[in-house]
């Protein structure tokens, strides 16, 4: 698991660590690549702001909606995800609404639309 770990650090440019639990109760637990980086890159994980990290979730979520419409289906998506993928959907429907009802609207009085 380090070597990949390892390999996918220099092939994807960014940093990782990995924290295991060696067999036993008692043994402390192993960090890669040390425990000082692991501790860092932790600690930076844990003071992300939140808004980003909603907002690669959102991005998975537009990736699973628009491979669903494809053959992969939502077999293999978790029930929380469903849930707020609907809600996506619902707001992208809103949005199409709102954007039709715009251009209607600048259609019938001959003006333009932003």
């Amino acid at each position: 698991m380090v070597k990949k770990l390892s390999e996918f650090t220099i092939l994807c440019g960014v940093e990782a660590c990995a924290v295991t639990y060696p067999p036993g109760s008692n043994t402390q637990p192993e960090a890669w690549p040390s425990t000082v980086a692991a501790r860092r890159l932790i600690s930076e994980y844990k003071t992300l702001p939140s808004n980003r990290m909603e907002e690669n979730h959102s991005k998975e979520l537009i990736q699973v909606m628009f491979q669903s419409l494809g053959r992969k289906g939502l077999q293999n998506v978790k029930k929380e995800d469903l849930d707020e993928l609907g809600w996506l959907i619902d707001q992208n429907l809103k949005d199409i609404d709102e954007r039709i009802h715009a251009l209607v609207t600048a259609y019938a009085y001959g003006g333009k639309v932003d």
